[in-house]
């Protein structure tokens, strides 16, 4: 899968939480997805060529930061990694 075809694939993914997830989840993929974005702006931005796993590596220390300055509480983090493995598996 593309670099283009993983962003469209996780943008789709995104877009159809909001018809299936739980409040919860709905937080939780909203939060996730303005990682996934700032990462993808970033890459954008700055003309490198990543692949996929480059692009999920930079959310993943995107996320860890956030974890570790504690934006969100275990619940929160909970879901968030558990629709992050759902994004990643997109890639697969």
């Amino acid at each position: 899968m593309s670099f283009q075809e993983y962003i469209d694939a996780a943008q789709h993914f995104f877009d159809t939480l909001v018809e299936r997830a739980s409040d919860d989840e709905l937080f939780a993929g909203g939060y996730l997805r303005g990682h996934f974005d700032l990462a993808v702006g970033y890459a954008q931005v700055s003309g490198e060529e990543i692949s996929a796993q480059e692009l999920n590596e930079h959310v993943e220390k995107s996320l860890v930061k956030a974890y570790r300055s504690g934006e969100l509480n275990e619940d929160d983090k909970a879901h968030v990694v558990d629709i992050w493995e759902q994004v990643k598996a997109l890639k697969a």
